[in-house]
């Protein structure tokens, strides 16, 4: 497996391997003069049926022969192509996580920011379902 994303063209009829760039919204990579150059090459355009995004993981199934470019992807662009393939159902799931993650990461922060404000240790413990020995503890 490489850590690198690919953007794969691939002819006949549509792969199904990775995503449509499309379906993933804007990536900084797509508007590199390297994407722009081998899109050029290829006679595609980003938009094209046959052009697939891969992540590093699905990377092995590249038929051999097959058209293909490495290309950078942030953090969070990568996120957005690995949602962009797993069902609804799953799809949903992982937007509850990124929530919950969201929540945890600033937990401390809006538990102070909640004290300083002078919500009562009690009324944060029940609105955040916290332990309210940890809340009061927060507030020392």
């Amino acid at each position: 497996m490489t850590d690198d994303a690919y953007l794969v063209l691939f002819t006949g009829t549509d792969s199904p391997l990775g995503t449509p760039p499309a379906a993933v919204g804007d990536l900084a990579c797509m508007d590199t003069p390297a994407v722009r150059a081998w899109l050029d090459a290829q006679g595609v355009t980003a938009s094209s049926p046959g052009l697939r995004l891969l992540p590093p993981e699905e990377t092995s199934s590249i038929p051999e022969g097959a058209e293909r470019l490495p290309v950078p992807l942030s953090d969070e662009e990568l996120s957005r192509v690995r949602h962009s393939l797993v069902p609804e159902n799953v799809a949903r799931l992982e937007e509850e996580l990124l929530a919950y993650r969201s929540c945890a990461d600033n937990r401390e922060a809006l538990l102070t920011r909640a004290l300083a404000a002078g919500v009562p240790a009690h009324r944060i413990a029940e609105l955040t379902g916290e332990e309210l020995t940890t809340v009061r503890a927060m507030a020392r």
